[in-house]
């Protein structure tokens, strides 16, 4: 008796488990068809005599050093949930990394620059604050958002400024930007075929990007920057 008792629990144990097991294959979502849960910006200070801003970009980069970091979190509606108001230094040069999850957990970032054939539909812009662009400015203290990446996800080259996507981005605020806090809006945006050629470097700012670059926002982070003399905190 014990022993068909034994046999019975078994079985039935595997009959549960193979419930349970189809309940739980479902696909992946697309996280630009079912949206993204929540989100994060890294910022990490990069310094180093030879990192410089010059005109729409940097000189520099690879040969700098990375210092302090600091994470701002972002909830389903791209609302900051924590660090949302940043204290940064105008001269300081950032790098920003973004990173995404969508609603089963997985990270999707990578997926908007898994090749170049994606990446080709895919731009960030750093919306709002009223800057003054640094290629406006005769003292090189303006604002620069220069995307960055090198390589896709698939780890082929990211061959010039019209390719790169801004999932990787280096920014800095510039003197001539000081003052009252900044309202600004990290945008992801899915664009229509050929869009992402025309964007030139210095249309990261434009308040009009949503007209003059046809497509459909991904992602809309929102956040507040206090430029300011001194090391930030």
């Amino acid at each position: 008796m014990t022993n068909k008792f034994g046999i019975a629990v078994m079985l039935l144990g595997f009959t549960v488990l193979g419930f349970s097991s189809c309940s739980d294959d479902k696909d992946i979502p697309d996280p630009v068809k079912e949206g993204i849960q929540k989100s994060t910006l890294t910022l990490t200070e990069v310094s180093g005599e030879a990192v410089h801003a010059h005109g729409d970009h940097f000189h520099g980069l690879d040969e700098g050093t990375e210092g302090e970091t600091i994470v701002i979190e972002f909830d389903e509606n791209g609302i900051a949930t924590k660090n949302g108001h940043l204290h940064l230094e105008a001269d300081a040069v950032y790098k920003i990394e973004l990173k995404a999850w969508d609603y089963e957990g997985k990270e999707v970032q990578n997926s908007f620059i898994a090749d170049k054939a994606t990446a080709d539909n895919y731009k960030a812009f750093l919306i709002g604050g009223d800057f003054k662009l640094n290629p406006d400015s005769e003292t090189e203290d303006g604002a620069i958002f220069q995307p960055r990446e090198q390589k896709y996800a698939d780890g082929s080259a990211v061959n010039g400024k019209y390719e790169t996507t801004g999932v990787l981005s280096y920014f800095t605020v510039g003197h001539e930007n000081e003052g009252p806090t900044k309202e600004v809006t990290y945008v992801l945006r899915k664009l229509n075929d050929g869009v992402k050629a025309k964007i030139e470097r210095t249309d990261w700012n434009r308040t009009d990007y949503s007209t003059v670059f046809a497509g459909e926002n991904v992602l809309q982070l929102k956040f507040e920057i206090h430029a300011e003399h001194g090391h930030a905190h």
